[in-house]
């Protein structure tokens, strides 16, 4: 797990300090060493963190035998030992055992098609120096970053965005709909980031370039199989075990590492089943399990539990090392640094709490995370998800009947969680089926966002539609009739990789730890996109399938128990201890100089807010982590 950039300059040969600030940039990524590679008009960074052989073997970035081949890459091929298996059979010779050589041997045999043969998690590139092209290819659920930049004959890449503006010539327009992304879902799926001419490469994907003619392709090698297909087994417990074994199995492959491993434990299932079945895989290996202190109250006036009552349960039970890391977070001297972190004007706290619990893992000697992240996404278990079971009594009641419900709950008091998820839940309660479920990823309706931004800004946004961002993905599983599915689908492709992905490596990454997602496994997603959503959802109970698997190691008052969140009071912080900041960057005057948002309805937006007569929170934590990345990305002053 380490840190890529590179850059290629169909006119210029590549400058020295250039590659050398690039490297710097991302040197947090890979603390253990720091390299590059310069020929004519081409450049290749690398900062190593080491997992896997240690020896100067791994250091990247690595050659072939014929020098011909050299590579940079990010991440852990799981699989790897097999593809050498394979490789070795056909003559191939290795150095060292790094899945890093492994994946340029097998590139240079299979070519693109070496992707549909990893396991792991991955953006890398390899450039072929006779004929001057370059591969660069994302892993299929875009566990890694991989930023890309090609315009006016540049082309930059990086693990982070902040490398690719260390070219003092990249071209910073701001692409306003990402913009309106950022304030209507706290997050911008798909390619959008807030600069225009700089992307996301998309998870399943590989981009190719060719130096001397410039030019480039973009190609899907993967997409998630949600095809309408379901495994026909009638029997539960057959699909108990099968899930059972899927997760073993990719707890064996992912627990492969030459440093020592620690598990992120919330509390909650997801996270504390991957530690439990880590144990069965490993009994000999102590479970050094890391968890954080939300503080219980807090996180009640955010309408979730807390989970470390439950960590502590699980830790004693099953014999677990428990680190708890104290959550009392300085947010206002943490807010820029995250944002900075996190490349992208994120409106979540729960990166500081990624943050937080890697950094003590690392004072603990621990170099590698296991948790329980995309268990949600592929099984079901967000409060959204259990929302589309009102479908059948929705699609039911007479429309005034709706009608009134809607204004109704629009007169709740929102100081009360549930009132909150009530009220949230009827804005589209007259829409479609289809549009309802758009609807729950969405913290601003699109027309009330519209008010937020000036007229110039509105301008360069147009037509755009956040919303229809996400409905236009589901045209690639038309075969998928499940509206369960469809969510899911949605899912994976955007707020899993987008939000909770993105801020899950550039939080752990900023302190030089690597975070691996064993529910991401290949296989163990594959397989659950032919489980029938029976066993998924059933009735209203979450993850029905994954707590029957659960059941036969944590105790039932874990597994069956409220859902906790794992982020910090937003709207404690923002209603009093970030009033200060609020007053200061979201002003009439400064909203006004900077030009893209309405100063009137900020303050109008921030006012009701206060008074409790909107739930805003977020939406203004949206426009503070805006300014703050506008402050630090595209004015180049570095805060916080």
């Amino acid at each position: 797990m380490c840190g890529i950039a590179g850059i290629a300059n169909k006119n210029k040969s590549i400058d020295l300090n250039l590659v050398e600030r690039m490297q710097s940039s991302i040197a947090h990524r890979g603390p253990d060493s720091q390299s590059h590679f310069i020929e004519n008009n081409v450049g290749l960074v690398h900062t190593r963190l080491a997992i896997l052989d240690l020896t100067e073997n791994g250091n990247q970035p690595m050659f072939d035998k014929t020098g011909n081949f050299v590579i940079v890459f990010n991440g852990e091929i799981y699989n790897h030992l097999q593809l050498r298996k394979e490789l070795l059979a056909k003559g191939y010779k290795f150095k060292g055992n790094s899945d890093t050589e492994t994946l340029l041997y097998g590139f240079i045999e299979f070519g693109e098609k070496v992707l549909t043969k990893l396991n792991g998690i991955f953006a890398f590139c390899i450039y072929n120096r006779s004929n001057q092209k370059l591969f660069l290819a994302r892993d299929h659920m875009g566990v890694k970053p991989l930023y890309i930049y090609l315009k006016d004959d540049v082309f930059l890449f990086g693990s982070e965005l902040k490398s690719i503006i260390c070219f003092e010539e990249v071209d910073k327009e701001i692409d306003h709909k990402a913009l309106m992304n950022y304030v209507t879902l706290l997050w911008s799926p798909g390619e959008k980031t807030p600069f225009k001419h700089i992307q996301k490469l998309l998870p399943g994907h590989f981009i190719t370039l060719d130096v001397k003619t410039f030019k480039s392709e973009i190609v899907q090698f993967y997409d998630i199989p949600f095809d309408g297909y379901r495994m026909q087994v009638n029997d539960e417990n057959e699909f108990v075990l099968l899930t059972e074994q899927k997760l073993f199995d990719a707890l064996e492959r992912q627990m492969m590492s030459d440093v020592p491993l620690g598990f992120f434990v919330s509390g909650g299932i997801d996270s504390t089943l991957i530690a439990a079945i880590s144990q069965q895989v490993f009994p000999s290996q102590q479970i050094n399990a890391f968890t954080i202190n939300s503080g219980e109250n807090a996180m009640k006036k955010e309408g979730f539990s807390d989970d470390l009552f439950y960590a502590k349960l699980i830790s004693k039970k099953l014999d677990f090392k428990l680190n708890i890391i104290d959550a009392k977070l300085d947010i206002l001297a943490d807010f820029d640094k995250m944002i900075w972190h996190l490349d992208e004007p994120q409106a979540d706290s729960a990166p500081l709490n990624v943050y937080h619990i890697a950094k003590g893992a690392k004072e603990n000697g621990i170099k590698v995370l296991l948790g329980g992240a995309g268990g949600d996404d592929l099984f079901s278990g967000y409060r959204r998800h259990q929302a589309l079971n009102l479908e059948k009594w929705i699609k039911n009641i007479p429309k005034p009947i709706v009608h009134l419900l809607k204004l109704y709950a629009e007169g709740l008091d929102i100081q009360r969680p549930f009132n909150r998820r009530l009220k949230k839940l009827s804005v589209d309660i007259e829409n479609t089926p289809l549009n309802r479920m758009l609807g729950y990823f969405s913290w601003l309706p699109q027309h009330t966002a519209n008010k937020l931004f000036t007229s110039d800004s509105l301008e360069h946004i147009g037509n755009y539609n956040s919303l229809q961002t996400l409905s236009d993905l589901l045209k690639a599983i038309p075969d998928e009739k499940s509206l369960l599915n469809q969510m899911l689908y949605l899912e994976m492709k955007s707020f899993l990789v987008d939000h909770n992905m993105n801020y899950n490596d550039k939080m752990s990454m900023a302190v030089g730890v690597e975070s691996r997602v064993p529910f991401l496994d290949m296989d163990l997603v594959n397989f659950s996109t032919r489980i029938p959503t029976r066993y998924k959802m059933h009735g209203t109970t979450t993850k029905y399938i994954l707590k029957k698997v659960a059941e036969k190691y944590l105790p039932r008052e874990l597994i069956y128990r409220p859902k906790a969140g794992f982020a910090g009071p937003v709207r404690q912080w923002i209603s009093q201890d970030m009033n200060e900041l609020i007053a200061d960057r979201l002003s009439e005057n400064k909203v006004k100089e900077r030009g893209i948002f309405n100063p009137n309805e900020v303050t109008k937006l921030i006012k009701d807010n206060k008074e409790g007569k909107i739930d805003a929170s977020f939406t203004i934590w949206s426009m503070l982590a805006i300014e703050s990345w506008l402050t630090q990305f595209k004015d180049g002053k570095k805060i916080g």
